[in-house]
């Protein structure tokens, strides 16, 4: 991916290098699982295991001072600010053109560690997420080395799929479906609450795929290989992959983002037919 001298966004927030009261490492609770494992585990198996990292609270941190960034964040910061800007500029133009309305771009708030948001404490065990209620995206730029050390997700436009993901979750909060969603698995049981949330994360992938396909017209910022680095991330973090790399037999029931092979599909979906009509996923019987 072309990323270097490009224009990045100013819809940033930059929380990293700061630290909270009482500062110190997060250490381990008592069960034996690595931060590493937390945080693969917790992000995509869709459950918050913070309470298994001693030092959080459900209040969350007090920021009392600041560190310096090294070069190797500081450059995930500007990459993570290009990407941004890419996704404001083709959602922009989606919005004008397929709906005849204006795109609100999102703010992406960096941090390291654990930072607050409206949706409660954003850590390691939460991963990348957007929060409906602030309208932010929160990103630990250190989630992209366990996606390509650990999951084996590797190359930039792997990075990049992760930010057109959770950008693609604020689309759908601006076009309604986000919210309405959200009421009915309030009002759902556990395994109902479970298929429509793959359903939403699968329309993400949908229009992660739009975005890049908008990103290879609009900037030809795409480079050979790239598309198959993000169709490798899917595949990565699959439920089912996910659950099976755990040790666990794949429970479609408790899926919470959809298996590999949905993933997949409905990424290539989006960016074979770069139209938001596409991305229905709460139309069809077989995801």
């Amino acid at each position: 991916m072309q990323w270097r001298g490009r224009r990045g966004s100013r819809n940033i927030e930059d929380r990293r290098g700061q630290r909270s009261a009482g500062g110190g490492a997060i250490r381990l609770g008592g069960g034996g699982l690595g931060v590493l494992a937390i945080v693969v585990i917790g992000y995509f198996l869709g459950v918050d295991l913070t309470p298994l990292l001693e030092g959080t609270t459900s209040s969350g941190p007090v920021v009392t001072q600041s560190g310096e960034l090294s070069e190797r964040e500081k450059a995930m910061g500007d990459f993570v600010s290009v990407t941004l800007a890419d996704t404001e500029d083709v959602w922009d133009g989606i919005f004008r053109d397929q709906l005849g309305r204006q795109y609100h771009p999102v703010t992406l708030v960096l941090y390291s560690g654990i930072t607050r948001s409206s949706c409660g404490n954003a850590s390691g065990a939460t991963g990348p997420f957007y929060c409906p209620g602030d309208k932010k995206v929160y990103l630990d730029t250190a989630f992209f080395d366990t996606l390509s050390q650990q999951l084996g997700a590797k190359g930039d436009f792997a990075a990049a799929y992760v930010v057109a993901h959770e950008v693609a979750h604020h689309v759908q909060d601006e076009l309604g479906i986000l919210g309405k969603v959200n009421q009915i698995r309030a009002q759902s049981s556990q395994a109902q609450s479970n298929a429509l949330s793959v359903r939403i994360e699968l329309q993400a992938d949908c229009f992660s795929g739009i975005w890049a396909r908008q990103a290879q017209e609009q900037f030809g910022s795409i480079e050979p290989g790239d598309i198959g680095e993000a169709m490798n991330a899917a595949a990565r973090i699959g439920d089912d992959t996910l659950q099976r790399n755990a040790g666990r037999v794949p429970m479609p029931d408790s899926f919470t983002h959809g298996s590999s092979a949905q993933r997949q599909r409905w990424f290539e979906r989006g960016y074979q037919s770069g139209d938001l009509k596409q991305c229905d996923t709460f139309s069809v019987r077989n995801l």
